[in-house]
């Protein structure tokens, strides 16, 4: 009698540990569905825009002649490689600035941390257009003439970018630095005999290299696409004034022109992430031969 009425009530006992059990598989894979809802929702949030500017760059006739137009147009591939070799100069001098400061910061002046990140963030804070007018009026005249050459012009340039660039590479080496033990590091350097430069060129910057890919990622789309400093100081030798000029006088070629340059800016950046993974693989290879 007491084996049946065990019997009868395991059905009952199974279904509910099988009830219970499925409960608590639910919620793990709405979270594991969540991240993927999100990141759909993303990339149609941001690749929609590039369709709807393809499908109207192809409205001119004949089928592509905007590309067509825009490739031929020797300003186009002449203002682009401007702003790209300024970009690539504006990364190193933000490097040589931003990595030597946060170093010094976090390895012995922490206390000034919160004032070196309220100076960095003052970019956002200064519009570009009041720091462009300072710059002209404070080196058009004496002792300085920076505006009345060529040079000058793309010097003040790289300058306001540079500046620009602050609040995104700073963040970047900051938490670069948070990740590593700078400390000890430094130690160990010192006692080999390395001097500051060789620490911060041998050991600082490449533990970093994912984060100053980061940032510099960041100010070669900023200064690619800036207008107003660019528009003031050198006109449409740069790329931004030259795209809004085509977009006061074409009508299809503007979305011809922002889509190329997208998609070369992305090709830059891929191509920088690709020699820095290449490279810091060597170095690891490099480090396990000696290793063994």
């Amino acid at each position: 009698m007491t084996n049946v009425g065990i019997g009868a009530r395991a059905p009952g006992a199974l279904e509910s540990i099988q009830g219970s059990a499925q409960d608590r598989r639910r919620p793990v894979r709405f979270g594991r569905i969540w991240p993927w809802v999100v990141f759909i929702a993303g990339f149609v949030y941001f690749f929609l825009p590039l369709v709807a500017t393809l499908e109207f760059s192809l409205r001119a006739r004949p089928a592509g002649a905007a590309y067509t137009n825009v490739l031929k147009d020797p300003q186009f591939s002449g203002t682009l490689l401007y702003s790209f070799v300024v970009g690539v100069i504006t990364i190193i001098v933000s490097i040589a600035i931003i990595v030597p400061t946060a170093y010094w910061v976090r390895l012995r002046l922490p206390r000034i941390r919160p004032l070196v990140e309220f100076v960095t963030l003052m970019p956002f804070v200064i519009p570009p257009v009041i720091l462009v007018f300072g710059l002209i009026r404070s080196y058009s005249g004496a002792p300085f003439h920076l505006t009345n050459v060529s040079f000058g012009s793309d010097l003040l340039l790289v300058a306001a970018y540079t500046v620009l660039s602050f609040p995104y590479m700073y963040r970047a080496v900051d938490t670069g630095l948070r990740s590593i033990d700078v400390r000890t590091l430094t130690e160990a350097a010192q006692s080999m005999g390395a001097g500051w430069g060789r620490i911060l060129l041998q050991v600082i910057l490449p533990n970093l290299r994912v984060s100053l890919l980061s940032g510099a990622f960041l100010t070669l789309a900023i200064v690619i696409g800036e207008y107003t400093i660019a528009s003031f100081l050198i006109g449409q030798k740069a790329f931004g004034p030259y795209l809004s000029h085509l977009g006061q006088n074409k009508s299809y070629e503007p979305a011809a022109v922002s889509l190329i340059s997208f998609g070369l800016t992305w090709a830059a950046m891929g191509v920088i992430a690709l020699l820095g993974r290449s490279a810091q693989g060597r170095r690891g290879g490099i480090q396990v031969a000696g290793g063994h």
